[in-house]
């Protein structure tokens, strides 16, 4: 199953000839190259997986090429992973169009660029990454002759109103955000939350309300004078900063979890090697997050206010921005030493229902019908449950 949002007749049939090429070349790394993978595709083109063939009778075709089959857990772990990075390449997808390296210049790319001047490469790079893994996960179910993830039938919601954002539904809402931020503080702590631990926000009032992350109009864009943002395009390129560290820290967590319960040498390998990815998306972005300038701005639209204040400067260690290497922590068992690590990693805590759970307290699915919540539940119940065997 997967999310695919079309923009042009012309796109879908180009579309699904590279969705079919790309079925049957895994054997090529070549084809997932990072950079060229976003210039083959089009930073317009739609979010593939693998593609409508592999939903029907290909997928037990390309299972004679594999070399075992799978477990009921290790397909049930795939599934639910295939799920997220399908989640994820729509948001990112999002952020790319209006502040990635082929986006306008303006208001809003000018207050990425504060948190690094590099970022709207990072967003593009990262936005190409989870694509890449949504591709691989359901090819590689399919594989095997399972069933792919499909979540097209829920790309509803509405998209940013900016004049150049194709009109056309996202599975995901970043303009009623609720972001936790306490993942700041919890990779900056000498405790773990696998033994009851919990950690201080580094943005309270991005806790409390709805917030936006994207311009949701093109005057939030401010394309007229692209080089001095005002502070509420500010506040909205800064929420979606510490947004970026939320949401990779999820997966960070989620395939170190995961993996403690998978079967297959390969699916292991898999997940090992993804979930590295994700860590080095959560270290870029939360050594980014920090460089958010002082401000304090209110949104009329959800009624809400934020206020970032420095934290590069006279911080505690617990909010302090250049602290970004993990410290170290009690780790297994309280009578070893601490150890340097992800965290957390214990069942119950950003396990798969952990992981869904935080993306909807953080308003990513409002606007979302209860049949893709009960879906996604479901997918990620049946992750949980899997044990190796």
């Amino acid at each position: 199953m997967q999310s695919d949002i079309h923009h042009s007749d012309d796109n879908d049939a180009k579309e699904a000839t590279e969705s079919s090429q790309l079925a049957t070349s895994l054997s090529a790394p070549n084809r997932l190259a990072r950079r060229s993978f976003l210039r083959r595709l089009g930073l317009g083109a739609a979010l593939l997986a693998p593609g409508a063939a592999l939903l029907s009778g290909s997928g037990k075709a390309l299972a004679a090429t594999g070399s075992q089959t799978l477990t009921r857990g290790d397909v049930a772990i795939l599934q639910l992973l295939a799920a997220a990075e399908l989640i994820e390449a729509d948001l990112w997808r999002q952020y790319n169009e209006l502040g990635g390296v082929n986006a306008r210049t303006s208001g809003y790319t000018a207050a990425l660029e504060i948190l690094d001047g590099d970022q709207p490469q990072y967003i593009s790079d990262n936005t190409d990454d989870e694509i890449s893994h949504a591709r691989f996960l359901n090819a590689y179910l399919a594989s095997k002759g399972e069933q792919p993830v499909d979540l097209r039938q829920f790309a509803t919601l509405a998209p940013s109103k900016v004049s150049f954002v194709p009109q056309t539904g996202r599975l995901t809402n970043l303009k009623q955000l609720t972001v936790d931020t306490s993942w700041w503080a919890r990779y900056r702590s000498g405790n773990n939350p696998d033994f009851g631990a919990t950690f201080p926000d580094a943005v309270p009032s991005l806790k409390t309300g709805q917030h936006t992350a994207i311009p949701r109009n093109n005057n939030e864009l401010e394309l007229v004078n692209p080089n001095n943002p005002s502070d509420h395009v500010k506040a909205i390129a800064f929420t979606a900063g510490f947004h970026f560290g939320f949401i990779e820290q999820s997966g960070t967590s989620l395939y170190a979890t995961l993996a403690q319960k998978v079967t297959s040498l390969e699916v292991l390998r898999i997940l090992l090697s993804i979930g590295g990815s994700e860590i080095m998306h959560f270290q870029t972005w939360q050594d980014k997050a920090g460089n958010a300038t002082p401000l304090t701005d209110f949104d009329p639209i959800n009624n809400s206010s934020v206020t970032f204040t420095d934290l590069t400067t006279n911080q505690p260690e617990l909010l302090q921005a250049n602290l970004i290497m993990p410290e170290p922590c009690i780790f297994i068992s309280r009578n070893l030493p601490p150890c340097a690590i992800i965290r957390p990693t214990g069942p119950g805590q950003l396990d798969a229902r952990g992981a869904i759970n935080s993306f909807i307290a953080d308003g990513l699915f409002r606007g979302q019908s209860p049949q893709f919540l009960q879906l996604i539940n479901s997918l990620a119940a049946a992750a949980d449950a899997a044990q190796r065997e």
